[in-house]
């Protein structure tokens, strides 16, 4: 029982990875475009949200 727990538990996580590189994906167009546009608020709080995500990647167990 417990190895199948284990097993569910490393899918999640594997979809959850994925889930996470694709938010990381989407901010970093958005900072692409606020620097582009020169929105210094939007290139702050993109960058905010990279670090929180990067910071939630490696959270992440192996």
């Amino acid at each position: 029982m417990r190895y199948v727990i284990e097993q569910v538990r490393k899918e999640e996580n594997k979809q959850l990875k994925s889930v996470i590189y694709l938010e990381i994906d989407y901010e970093l167009v958005t900072l692409y475009d606020a620097m582009e546009a020169e929105d210094k608020i939007q290139i702050m709080k993109s960058k905010e949200k990279l670090i929180y995500l990067v910071n939630k990647l490696n959270e992440l167990p192996v």
